[in-house]
């Protein structure tokens, strides 16, 4: 089997964003007079800002609407989001893709306005970029739905794509789709548990696990 395709996801991923986003999602319960949990942090990884405010309502009681606490909270975000990075191990990753012209896509659950904030900051956006958002489909993650679409519009066949992720909710995603999955998590993410079906990938190491595909010959020897 061959790698056609990379798909990425975004935050936490690609982009050591997932500080910023619980910053800012404390900020806009916090101006509402409201205190979020200890621990709430893991229990939201990955997870649809629908699905955060579901979990705020049943936790503190919050009662923003969904709109309501989604403006309050990109508000907050995009207020940070030029201090951004990338998450260290991709860049060399990234160069490997170029080098062997294997083309990758962007797999967000994050809105279209988050994402592009996020890629002009870290310098990820460019022409040609596929990216698709929760804005650009039905059903986010775990819906395969997002890993499709990408797929798709690479014109690619979901079993030739490889699917990097944070998170379990993402890597179902990935798994639910047909697609190969490396589960690549924060370093100090250790609590979490991934679907099964996932190859782990170490944390500071991602190209070795992609080298350990049954890939191209050219990612074999790189």
């Amino acid at each position: 089997m061959t790698i056609s395709a990379v798909l990425f996801d975004m935050d936490g991923t690609l982009i050591d964003s997932e500080p910023t986003h619980y910053e800012a999602l404390v900020d806009a319960v916090a101006r509402h007079g409201r205190t979020i949990p200890d621990g709430f942090a893991e229990r939201i990884t990955g997870m649809s800002m629908a699905n955060c405010h579901a979990a705020l309502v049943e936790a503190i009681g919050l009662n923003l609407t969904l709109d309501d606490l989604v403006a309050a909270k990109h508000a907050a975000y995009l207020a940070l989001a030029p201090s951004l990075k990338r998450r260290a191990g991709v860049d060399a990753v990234l160069e490997l893709l170029a080098r062997h012209h294997i083309p990758y896509a962007i797999v967000s659950n994050s809105d279209r306005m988050i994402a592009d904030a996020n890629l002009r900051a870290t310098g990820l956006s460019r022409p040609g970029l596929i990216s698709v958002t929760r804005n650009d489909v039905r059903q986010g993650k775990p819906d395969p739905e997002p890993y499709q679409r990408a797929a798709h519009l690479l014109n690619v066949r979901a079993q030739d794509c490889v699917v990097v992720e944070d998170s379990p909710v993402g890597a179902q995603a990935g798994l639910s789709a047909g697609m190969r999955v490396i589960a690549w998590p924060e370093p100090h993410r250790g609590d979490l548990v991934f679907p099964g079906g996932c190859l782990p990938a170490d944390p500071f190491n991602l190209i070795a696990t992609l080298a350990g595909l049954q890939t191209s010959p050219a990612i074999q020897a790189a």
